[in-house]
Formats: C-alpha cells, structure tokens, sequence
C-alpha cells in the first residue's frame, strides 16, 4: 500500500476509535457516573493503549462525554422556537431541556466529580446564554418579571431541571408528568403576576 494512503486509512482508523470510544465513555457514564476507564474500553472494543493514545486520563475522557452530550442537546434545542410569546418559548425549553437534562444527567455528575471547579459551568455556557436572552426579552417585553435580574430567574430554572431529573430519578416524580411539572415551575417563577407592577 502506498505511504499516502496507509497513512490516510491510519488517520480514519484513528478517528474511528476516538468517536466508538467517546460514545461508550456516554454510555457507561450514562448508566454509572463511577464508570472506569476499562469499563469505558471494553465497551468500546479497544485496549487500554487505544483508549488512552486517544484520552490520556479519565477527567479527558468524561470532558468530551460531556461536550457530546451538550453538542446534541444544542441541536434539538436550536429546534425549539423561541421568537414568539416568551411564555410559548419559556415553556417549550424547559419541556425539551428537562428531557435533555435527564438523559445527560449521571454524565454530568461525573463531570462534576471529575472535572476542575468551574468547567462544567464554562461548558454549560452556550445553553445558557439561551434561556437568559429568553428572559431578558420576556422581561424587556414585560411578561416576565423585572424585579429579579434574568441571571438569579435562569439559576432558579437550572435547579427546577436538575431537581426534576433527580426527583424522577427516586421516583418522587413520574416521568410523564416531569414535562409538564417544569414548564409550570417556571412560568410560575418568571411571568409577571397577574394585577402586578410590570416594573420594579
């Protein structure tokens, strides 16, 4: 085989064994948040010295289960319409985003056990720009509440989520019902109590 081209299929090889290795790291942490790196290997059908060519310590290996699992999360929730009635877009977020937050959920508890102070937040960053924008135009537009500022409402909503997904998780909350239990959470949280001062 030509030099070029072996080196091309060595290349594809490469790229191959980093993609099957980063979606079983999804699924094994998917399944247990204390998933170790053998367990991620073998899941993948490649030997250690595969596995850490690609990702040379676990906390790599986690950040980049994470970067996926945000990556895919950022395409449905790109989906969601969020140019009509702030309530209409409040509502569908957080309907898709608590799904998204359930599914990634045991990734990002070992994201946070593994990763430094303040990763997983820079992580986060892009998806919650989002919601912040929402709210900041619901509240230009007067139908959320001015009175807090949208960074403290978007936190309290982050913690609606992550709370449902544990509650789910216990069996505190029926799945079915988590949907629906976020979105009125939230509109509760954000939309201007009816005969209030739309203004602080």
């Amino acid at each position: 085989m030509p030099r070029t081209a072996a080196s091309t299929t060595r290349r594809a090889d490469a790229r191959q064994n980093a993609e099957k290795i980063v979606q079983a790291a999804v699924s094994c942490l998917g399944r247990s948040s204390e998933a170790s790196m053998n367990d991620i290997a073998r899941e993948a059908g490649v030997g250690r010295v595969t596995l850490y060519a690609h990702f040379p310590s676990r906390e790599a290996l986690v950040e980049a289960a994470l970067v996926r699992l945000l990556a895919q999360g950022d395409e449905v929730l790109e989906a969601v319409d969020l140019t009509s009635d702030p309530r209409d877009g409040l509502r569908a977020l957080m309907e898709v985003g608590w799904l998204l937050i359930a599914q990634a959920a045991s990734v990002l508890q070992a994201a946070q056990a593994a990763l430094p102070p303040g990763r997983v937040q820079e992580l986060h960053a892009q998806p919650e720009e989002r919601i912040h924008d929402l709210i900041r135009r619901g509240q230009a537009e007067d139908v959320f509440r001015a009175d807090i500022p949208a960074d403290r409402l978007a936190s309290v909503l982050h913690h609606v989520l992550h709370g449902a997904a544990t509650d789910v998780a216990t069996g505190r909350l029926d799945a079915t019902e988590a949907p629906h239990f976020v979105a009125e959470m939230a509109l509760a949280v954000c939309v201007v109590p009816p005969g209030a001062a739309h203004r602080p």
